[in-house]
């Protein structure tokens, strides 16, 4: 299991930008786009595994990841 793994990974129609997004709400909002939900969710894993690797190498520690229960539960507290 690669880091990455642990971590909500979001692929969301925009109405605004006319494309899918693709966010992992820990570590970026909006990170990649495109036509193709599937493209974007591929894009999303590498974006995500590549944000891993560089804050591991910059010595900035990794945000705590979220289950998608944990996740559901933060948004409708916050709503």
């Amino acid at each position: 299991m690669a880091k990455g793994d642990r971590y909500v990974k979001i692929v969301e129609w925009s109405d605004e930008d006319s494309c899918f997004i693709g966010s992992c709400p820990e570590l970026f909002y909006g990170g990649c786009h495109g036509d193709d939900a599937k493209h974007v969710f591929a894009e999303l894993c590498e974006l995500v595994e590549e944000t891993i690797e560089t804050l591991e190498r910059d010595g900035k520690p990794l945000p705590q990841p979220l289950s998608g229960r944990e996740f559901v539960n933060l948004m409708q507290r916050s709503a």
